[in-house]
């Protein structure tokens, strides 16, 4: 689907999940540099930008890694999106509503890729305060008392870390897209765009450095989890050595007297059978007090 937005001698063209047909068209008319074109056909890998003589592609991704080719000329922007891994549209709503509020009376392409990237930066933000608030949430499950599954608790974290890697994937590359632009490499940005563009170079640090405090502490919750994990397996193996101690004391009364020898004077006694009976629950019960004491059982 194809919309074309005017402010003043400012075009962009929006474009959400280009066919063959559209994209030739604009690339035709804008004289499209053919290997972007084809790379515009095929999901990339992370943010980057190619300068030609008379435009710029640049790639970004949304917070939900929706993917956004953007051509930059000096009087038209071309954007290219696409559904994310959910299937999600990444909205322009906020972005239309950001330029409109603060640079209508001056228009210009530059401003309005800049506005795009801003937006989208805000949007890492967002996900990471989020990621922030389930990070906590699992903290509490680990050291909870009904503390969820082990597998639910190993899910979530291993769930979170692959998350704030892709992020990072996507969000690191941005600033060096940044700082190109910054570096007064494009010609027709200058001005308050290239005051913007090294104001977000600042923001895309920040965010980066947002999500590497989010990774070290997943890193310390999955450190958390083991150490939990291992204190319960010790638990286990206290309870389990406790009454493997407490049954032992009336299996050696068992075995002794168990034993098929002719001369054993216990046998022969009246009192022999609950005598040892009492041993062995004497024994059982004395042990089970020491353990009790020591908080093993």
């Amino acid at each position: 689907m194809l919309t074309t937005h005017r402010y003043d001698s400012v075009e962009w063209i929006d474009i959400i999940d280009a066919t063959d047909v559209e994209l030739g068209e604009v690339a035709a008319r804008f004289h499209l540099h053919e290997r972007t074109f084809d790379e515009a056909n095929r999901r990339a890998a992370r943010p980057t930008i190619q300068r030609f003589d008379d435009h710029a592609y640049l790639v970004a991704f949304s917070a939900s890694l929706g993917e956004i080719d953007m051509y930059l000329g000096p009087t038209w922007l071309v954007t290219v999106r696409r559904h994310d891994e959910l299937q999600q549209e990444w909205k322009t709503a906020p972005m239309i509503e950001r330029f409109e509020r603060q640079f209508a009376a001056t228009p210009s392409s530059s401003m309005l890729l800049l506005t795009i990237l801003d937006v989208l930066i805000d949007g890492y933000f967002d996900r990471t305060d989020e990621l922030e608030d389930d990070v906590e949430s699992v903290e509490e499950a680990i050291f909870s008392e009904t503390a969820q599954t082990e597998r639910s608790v190993q899910q979530r974290l291993f769930g979170l870390r692959r998350e704030l890697l892709q992020l990072r994937r996507v969000v690191s590359p941005l600033r060096e897209v940044l700082n190109t632009i910054a570096r007064q490499e494009l010609p027709w940005v200058n001005g308050d765009a290239l005051v913007l563009s090294r104001d977000l170079y600042d923001k895309a640090l920040r965010a980066v450095d947002a999500i590497d405090e989010l990774r070290e502490l997943v890193g310390n919750a999955v450190d958390a989890h083991l150490a939990v994990m291992s204190n319960q397996m010790n638990l286990v193996m206290k309870k389990l050595t406790a009454w493997g101690s407490i049954v032992f004391g009336a299996t050696l009364i068992a075995g002794i007297y168990g034993m098929n020898f002719e001369r054993m004077p216990e046998l022969t006694w009246y009192f022999g059978y609950p005598i040892a009976l009492g041993m062995m629950a004497a024994m059982s019960l004395i042990l089970y007090r020491v353990f009790k004491q020591r908080d093993w059982l």
